[in-house]
């Protein structure tokens, strides 16, 4: 009978190992460090400083980024869906399943919100960082930046936006850098690396908060999510400011990036 016993034991405790380990599995593969993948899974970018005709050039530009931006924004609309059945959850009963508890902490971290606060607070302000950047601003910005690919850091560094580090060697120093400063413009891996860099940028940096807010208001009035519109946003971008604003939605406009 003991025996028997501890068999039986030893075989719920091996079924409990099963399936925490099916769990932790399942996770992982659905886990939000997944869906922000930044492996180099388009190619190289083209040489574009070697397409001397600019309707050409900027075809090219266009057609490399475009995929690799709404790419990124559909891995961002998976996790938005996650994220409202977190919410659901949470309203149901004030609590949350193992699972929901994962991706909520792997959240806080991708967004920059804090641990402390109340998880209705949190989930709030998930909902207005975790969204999609619209391409028509992303393609402006990259185009803006970067010279349309053919600037060094865009060319040596795969940085297609102008961002910056602050860590000796994380970089290419800028040749006009102050003899006091300290900033690099920071190099990837990849030019996806960028993007997604980019992305999370705005979506967390207390500098592009307006930008959030708006897409927010346009959210919730179920209007279309525009780069006109959010580029009001990055008046903080630039210290051109207003100019630069008003240069990206001319961008955007003259290309015909939201037509």
């Amino acid at each position: 009978m003991q025996n028997a016993k501890t068999k039986f034991i030893a075989l719920l405790f091996t079924a409990y190992i099963i399936a925490t380990f099916g769990l932790l599995i399942w996770a992982i593969q659905h886990s939000p460090s997944r869906a922000i993948n930044t492996s180099t899974t388009f190619g190289p970018a083209p040489d574009f400083s070697a397409i001397t005709n600019i309707a050409e050039r900027k075809a090219a530009f266009f057609d490399y980024f475009t995929p690799i931006i709404e790419h990124k924004n559909t891995l961002i609309l998976a996790d938005r869906e996650r994220l409202a059945a977190v919410q659901s959850d949470w309203q149901e009963d004030a609590t949350l399943s193992n699972t929901h508890q994962f991706y909520l902490s792997r959240w806080l971290k991708r967004y920059k919100i804090k641990e402390e606060w109340p998880i209705e607070k949190q989930l709030a302000e998930l909902d207005k960082r975790m969204h999609i950047i619209p391409p028509a601003l992303v393609l402006a910005q990259a185009a803006n930046e970067s010279a349309w690919g053919t600037s060094r850091f865009a060319q040596d560094g795969n940085n297609y936006f102008g961002q910056w580090c602050f860590k000796k060697g994380c970089g290419l120093v800028p040749s006009g850098r102050r003899a006091n400063a300290k900033h690099e413009v920071r190099k990837f891996k990849s030019p996806a690396g960028s993007v997604d860099a980019y992305l999370r940028n705005l979506n967390t940096h207390r500098a592009y908060k307006q930008l959030r807010n708006i897409r927010a208001q346009l959210h919730q009035a179920n209007q279309p999510i525009t780069g006109v519109a959010l580029a009001e946003g990055l008046i903080k971008y630039s210290e051109r400011g207003e100019e630069y604003v008003h240069e990206l939605q001319a961008m955007m406009r003259s290309n015909g990036l939201e037509e």
